[in-house]
């Protein structure tokens, strides 16, 4: 039996082992905001306006489930997610209409917003992946999308196919009142209960959240224009930086930005891991270059039928 979801060989380890994916996160939620419906089912379903770090810490568990987890914990908690989505319901504002949120377009948007900031920020800050790793990324996500009652065949399963696909929703995409909230609400959030020992150092997460908010593409900053412009490149160097400052952090430290249930699931993991043969000496973070695993291959590519 697979001890994780996805195997240390496979490219959705690289991407998601690496802490470039806290940019990604809030980067993905900003995106994803820019969907009236999608922007509107988080508000009206959730706390996420008093506490918008909080959803990025459940989304990274169930990320992390996802990618570390075993085969039967992904399962397990795309079960309780689709369970959530499907009890749930949103109002339409241009229409007055109650309308389900498990729609399919709405679920295939925060898929497709969420997993291309991953990849794109994590190749920006530095990450070095190939043309061809960055498509079998995507594919591999297809897998991922599956967890929420997505059909694999019907998600972007290439850099193209995700670039054409966002190309197709631009038109559908505007800043609504919660979209623009959200995004001041993710410059300035409201601290969770295990980090409360932070809110001293609450005005440095500042410069984290313009970071994440330059880092999303130009046609998204000019539509929010919360912040002014300031050059790529030196967007690009700052996102190099926090990915080397963040990635020399010792893992069991690092482990304390995670919720408790995302640590003993990443404890689970590595006695799975260790158990098979893995060399844990380094933690998770050292099992993510597949040239130290010679013998060993990645899964094979998620086909269409």
């Amino acid at each position: 039996m697979q001890a994780t979801v996805h195997a240390p060989e496979s490219v959705t380890w690289r991407v998601h082992i690496d802490r470039a994916m806290w940019i990604g996160g809030v980067r993905g939620l900003m995106l994803q905001a820019l969907h009236p419906m999608a922007m509107w089912g988080v508000w009206q379903n959730s706390d996420f306006q008093n506490d918008p770090f909080g959803r990025l810490q459940r989304t990274s568990d169930f990320v992390g489930v996802c990618t570390f987890g075993s085969p039967e914990e992904a399962e397990a908690a795309g079960r309780k997610v689709r369970g959530i989505h499907r009890r749930l319901r949103i109002r339409n504002h241009d229409t007055g209409r109650v309308e389900r949120l498990d729609q399919p377009e709405l679920l295939r948007w925060v898929h497709c917003a969420e997993v291309f900031s991953y990849l794109e920020v994590a190749r920006r800050s530095g990450l070095l992946l190939t043309d061809e790793m960055a498509d079998q990324y995507l594919d591999e996500q297809r897998r991922g999308g599956t967890y929420v009652g997505l059909h694999a065949d019907d998600l972007p399963g290439s850099v193209a196919e995700m670039r054409a696909y966002f190309a197709e929703m631009r038109p559908q995409l505007r800043v609504t009142e919660e979209a623009a909230a959200t995004v001041r609400f993710l410059l300035w959030p409201k601290m969770p209960e295990n980090l409360r020992m932070l809110a001293p150092g609450k005005a440095a997460y500042f410069p984290f959240g313009a970071l994440c908010y330059y880092s999303l593409p130009g046609w998204a900053r000019r539509m929010y224009g919360i912040l002014p412009e300031v050059p790529q490149p030196a967007v690009t160097a700052a996102l190099r930086s926090f990915r080397l400052a963040m990635n020399s952090v010792p893992e069991p430290l690092h482990d304390y930005s995670f919720m408790q249930n995302t640590r003993d699931m990443l404890d689970r993991a590595r006695s799975r891991l260790s158990a098979e043969g893995y060399d844990l000496s380094r933690g998770l973070y050292g099992l993510r270059d597949p040239r130290r695993w010679p013998g060993r291959r990645a899964p094979a590519r998620l086909s269409r039928p």
